[in-house]
């Protein structure tokens, strides 16, 4: 394992009163230990160290080392040992460190969780919960920085999902662990620290549809997990511009919720697309390709796409933020959807499709 293990610094205690999307995350885990006796969470420093981001601190000392395993140092054993848990009927809640490690696992999940239930006819569900962290931001450079999301949203067999709110961080667990099939859940490292008041009463929440986060009637502003803020941002920036914005968050990445992406777009008859991911064979590519094959006729422009530079992520703070999504770019993705020629500001520049050349 040539990879060096070099996650964001473990967060202090915070006098804040208010939720924090970590927050949400631990006591969604709290909730299904307490509920059902089946569920364990299994992973790198998941107990005395209370997890590398800290989602899980606290969790050892009050459900003890049989419930809150810390795993060796191998994300191939661990994970096999999940799948091998939930076959035996257990549930267990399988966290990795960063979405790179999971590369590591790969085998398990792909020629494993996601494919005994159809080689087996049906007689063999890997009802696993399966966590990562994903995204760049953080200066983690390019070794803890990707966002591969996509890829295994390309995979049959599994369910993606990507809360990008407090009420998906804290609600979704349930649902996926009721979910007979393999559950991937992605979570955005920039999202940790933000806080607020989500409902105590939302109760599970839909893991099978999008949700319209803000309404609009010129242009659709698409994404999911940590570019959400990003987008809600240039929505109301726009507003500023007289364009009215919808934005709608995926929530799910497998399967996708062509339903009400494609009643989006029937209203507001523009697109674009934001993800975290290279532009190139990325869920913005699939979500640009389904519009085209579904509503070529709705739609009054081209579908914009505004991905991070297909490039390693540079580990210098100004770098980074030049090869990642930002506000300005969706904002002037969206000006050229709505065909404003209004010139862009600093930092509005538009991200280039790939060319030949790597790197």
């Amino acid at each position: 394992m040539t990879a060096t293990r070099t996650p964001a610094a473990r967060p202090g205690a915070s006098c804040d009163r208010k939720t924090t999307y970590r927050e949400a995350m631990r006591e969604a885990l709290r909730e299904a230990l307490r509920t059902d006796e089946r569920v364990f969470l299994m992973g790198e420093d998941v107990g005395r160290y209370g997890g590398c981001f800290g989602v899980s601190l606290g969790l050892l000392e009050e459900f003890g080392p049989e419930r809150i395993r810390d795993a060796p140092l191998s994300e191939s054993a661990f994970v096999g040992a999940g799948i091998g848990a939930a076959l035996a009927g257990m549930r267990p809640v399988v966290e990795i460190m960063t979405v790179n490690f999971s590369l590591l696992a790969l085998d398990q999940i792909l020629n494993n969780a996601a494919t005994l239930l159809h080689m087996s006819g049906g007689q063999l569900p890997v009802p696993i919960v399966i966590r990562m962290t994903t995204g760049a931001g953080r200066q983690l450079a390019a070794q803890h920085s990707h966002s591969l999301e996509g890829w295994y949203a390309h995979i049959p067999g599994l369910r993606v999902l990507a809360p990008a709110t407090l009420t998906d961080a804290r609600y979704m667990l349930a649902p996926a662990l009721a979910d007979p099939d393999p559950v991937l859940i992605f979570e955005h490292g920039s999202l940790y620290n933000v806080s607020g008041d989500p409902p105590t009463d939302a109760g599970p929440v839909d893991i099978d549809h999008a949700a319209v986060r803000r309404p609009g009637r010129d242009v659709s502003l698409i994404t999911y997990g940590g570019s959400l803020p990003k987008a809600l941002a240039a929505a109301d920036d726009l507003a500023g511009c007289g364009i009215d914005a919808e934005v709608v968050d995926l929530r799910s990445l497998r399967p996708l919720d062509d339903a009400v992406i494609g009643d989006s777009v029937e209203r507001t008859h523009r697109a674009v697309v934001i993800d975290e991911g290279w532009r190139t064979g990325s869920l913005a590519a699939e979500i640009s390709a389904r519009l085209t094959e579904q509503h070529f006729y709705d739609l009054d422009a081209p579908v914009e796409r505004v991905c991070s530079a297909e490039v390693p992520m540079p580990y210098a703070r100004r770098l980074e933020e030049a090869a990642l999504p930002q506000v300005g770019g969706i904002v002037a993705a969206a000006r050229r959807a709505v065909g404003d020629p209004t010139p862009t500001g600093p930092g509005e520049a538009e991200q280039q499709p790939a060319t030949g050349r790597a790197g």
